[in-house]
């Protein structure tokens, strides 16, 4: 099979295209073939920094196709199965910027026949991500459903991303309002098109004001990706019992709170990574996710607030790069044909 591989850390130089044998699935995983694989921040920060964890590594988190075999002991899966796959380069040298990925098969779930395999590839990372942040707050649902979040005010920072367009989605499918901070009309457009009702630019006027107007009783979860820069707009709009969950650090690794402010209206602080959650929380995100998209609540493409950006597989290297320079939109490796 055709894999992008790579045996030490740095730039994208290090990436290679080779010929390796296609993995074989082991008791309770998953073999898959891939055909669309999404690119994420954390593919290039693992490959740009740090101990391998194996000899050689081939990148990637997610990804959607058909399952082309299967381990002893899986029954959730078969041969043939439209999937998509989150996690695959967890604790694996098989990622899945190749042609064939295993993988654990709690990590491989539904990709219903209606449902692109772009939608697929761009779900993983960014979709599990956002199903964390909304559902860790004190008085919030801990399973997302049409309706889980009636009544509930979410504010998504940055709406114009991968997380926030997400976010933006499955928020507003399991009811709640929806406001995003945006910094251009092109990227308010955006979050638009994913399913925001209100958009706040940040760089003008008085944000926090406008999105008190929007909320008079304040924002009940926040989903932040700048959580310094933003710590005091925040702080201006959090409702009682409000909880920032935090899942990035743009803008830098320092946040300076307030205490008392924040203690009068008991807001709930939440940071969040994928890769040391619960089992118990992956399963919960995978499968609500994968309702949503039967549901058809997951869109991409530029029309959804979402643009795709496609590379071939032995363009992986360029891949990486866009995503590192700040792409907007979805990047994409198309690795097979549909």
């Amino acid at each position: 099979m055709k894999a992008i591989v790579y045996s030490k850390t740095g730039d994208t130089s290090v990436l290679k295209l080779a010929d390796r044998d296609v993995p074989e699935p082991g008791p309770g995983q998953v073999r898959v073939r891939t055909v669309r694989a999404g690119v994420n921040p954390t593919d290039w920060k693992r490959r740009s920094a740090g101990d391998l964890p194996f000899e050689e590594v081939t990148p990637g988190q997610d990804a959607a196709g058909v399952v082309d075999a299967i381990g002893s002991g899986v029954t959730a899966h078969r041969p043939g199965d439209r999937v998509w796959v989150m996690l695959a380069s967890h604790g694996s040298p098989y990622g899945t910027a190749a042609e064939y990925t295993v993988v654990d098969s709690e990590r491989v779930f539904p990709l219903p026949d209606e449902i692109s395999y772009e939608v697929g590839a761009a779900l993983g990372v960014p979709a599990v991500t956002a199903h964390r942040a909304l559902t860790v707050s004190e008085t919030g649902p801990q399973r997302l459903s049409p309706g889980a979040l009636n009544g509930k005010v979410v504010l998504v920072a940055g709406g114009a991303g991968a997380v926030g367009h997400a976010a933006i989605q499955l928020a507003r499918w399991a009811g709640a309002t929806v406001i995003t901070t945006i910094s251009s009309p092109e990227k308010a457009a955006l979050a638009t098109a994913a399913g925001a009702h209100h958009t706040v630019n940040y760089r003008e006027g008085e944000p926090a004001k406008e999105i008190r107007a929007l909320a008079p009783d304040g924002v009940d979860i926040i989903v932040e990706v700048s959580p310094g820069p933003n710590a005091q707009l925040n702080q201006a709009v959090a409702a009682n019992h409000a909880t920032i969950a935090i899942y990035a650090n743009n803008g830098g690794d320092t946040i300076t709170l307030d205490v008392r402010p924040n203690m009068m209206v008991n807001t709930r602080v939440q940071f969040l990574i994928l890769y040391t959650l619960s089992e118990q929380a992956l399963q919960a995100a995978g499968e609500d996710i994968t309702a949503a998209l039967r549901d058809g609540a997951l869109p991409v493409g530029e029309e959804h607030g979402l643009a795709l950006h496609h590379y071939p597989l032995d363009r992986t290297a360029d891949a990486h790069a866009a995503v590192e320079q700040g792409a907007v939109g979805k990047v994409l490796i198309d690795v097979a044909g549909q």
